[in-house]
């Protein structure tokens, strides 16, 4: 269904792929840790994707040839490992496999690449602007298929890794911290290439993570874009702090809260709050059949947001929320503690199934996405294993 090419364009030379790297351009935070870290190393991407000087940056990678060209096209096989936590004293270790490809970028109605969030053109003015004057994709966007992968990828690890590295962040607050990652090189014209390139080609693309990523691609009239494609992903809850108009405190009593010994993920259609006052279970009331009205984040806004006098226009104003992944629930309860944010709550993850419900039903009406701030895909995909030369029409 979608059509993909090996990529050409720039990779890191094997001994510095792990400084080169970087989370995504979009979890980084300004003043952070990360940025700070990012900041100090020299030969990061950061400097390209979010630097003072991008095309400075790029030749500089280049002249010290932390990144060099490669012009067969090829897809890349990349392999991540990470513990995921401890049952008893044994680490459960969990991994994902997918494959970096050149996709090709069409419009939405062509069904081709399927789309669950709504974009914006402002949005996307720096990303087009990025790639205009490096002359190249830098940030990947994450895609799912349906498409049986598993089999090829197995086959590609049977031949040596062209990188394999542990990335090193610091410890500064990134899913991406610890983890070990291995690529495999898979010539577009080789055997193996063919056959990865015609299973990529049996079904739709479902956009996981870089919505913006891609429509700006588009906006940018390119024929292809950087992807990582994968049958697999992990989800986790999207969890939020808040700042209400109203306080909590004054409209608690309200509510049909239910004490519980700890903040943590709760069930489904189940919220877990935590203030300065306590810890509580708030249940669901309703859940509609509607693919969007059911999901746990849209329950959330309408029966317990306007108890807060919040409105939707203000899930995006720091001044009321700040977003944070299901595995930093200590540091929502830090923020809390300290006043910056009156309450915390922890949702559920939206499953993959409740994802393609709502990308599925907006083939047909593209009104129907997921409400923002609603999912979060763990571990994110490192920016900088290849730099796509795209090309425009």
């Amino acid at each position: 269904m979608v059509a993909t090419r090996g990529l050409v364009g720039l990779r890191p030379a094997e001994e510095v792929i792990a400084k080169v790297t970087a989370p995504p351009y979009d979890v980084i935070k300004t003043g952070s840790r990360l940025e700070s870290h990012l900041k100090g190393t020299r030969d990061s991407i950061f400097h390209v994707t979010l630097g003072d000087d991008p095309v400075g940056a790029l030749e500089g990678l280049r002249a010290r040839e932390a990144l060099i060209e490669d012009d067969e096209p090829a897809y890349y096989v990349y392999e991540q490992t990470w513990s995921e936590q401890l049952v008893g004293t044994t680490a459960v270790v969990s991994q994902r496999t997918g494959v970096f490809v050149a996709a090709e970028v069409s419009d939405y109605d062509q069904k081709q690449v399927i789309r669950h969030e709504k974009t914006f053109d402002e949005k996307v003015k720096g990303r087009i602007a990025l790639t205009q004057a490096t002359k190249h994709t830098i940030g990947p966007v994450f895609l799912l298929t349906r498409s049986p992968l598993t089999a090829l990828f197995e086959e590609t690890k049977e031949i040596d890794p062209l990188y394999s590295f542990r990335s090193d962040f610091g410890g500064s607050g990134t899913d991406l911290h610890g983890i070990a990652n291995k690529i495999w090189r898979v010539p577009e014209a080789s055997p193996l290439g063919e056959r990865i390139k015609h299973a990529l080609a049996e079904n739709p693309f479902y956009i996981a993570d870089g919505h913006h990523r891609y429509h700006a691609a588009l906006r940018n009239e390119q024929t292809h874009l950087l992807a990582y494609v994968t049958e697999e992903a992990r989800i986790l809850a999207y969890n939020r702090v808040v700042n209400g108009v109203t306080k909590f405190a004054s409209v608690r009593a309200k509510l049909a809260l239910e004490p519980c010994s700890s903040f943590q993920t709760p069930d489904k259609h189940q919220f877990c709050l935590y203030s300065a006052d306590g810890c509580w279970t708030l249940d669901a009331k309703e859940v509609p059949d509607d693919v969007v009205g059911r999901l746990d984040c849209a329950i959330l806004e309408r029966e317990l947001y306007p108890h807060l006098g919040l409105t939707h226009d203000q899930i995006v104003d720091p001044k009321h929320f700040d977003y944070y992944p299901e595995n930093a629930l200590d540091a929502m309860k830090e923020v809390v503690d300290a006043g910056e944010y009156e309450l915390a709550i922890a949702l559920h993850p939206v499953s993959i199934d409740e994802l393609m419900a709502v990308a599925d039903a907006g083939l047909e009406d593209p009104d129907v996405v997921m409400p923002e701030k609603s999912t979060f895909f763990s571990p994110k995909i490192l920016t900088g294993i290849f730099l796509y030369r795209h090309q425009s029409r």
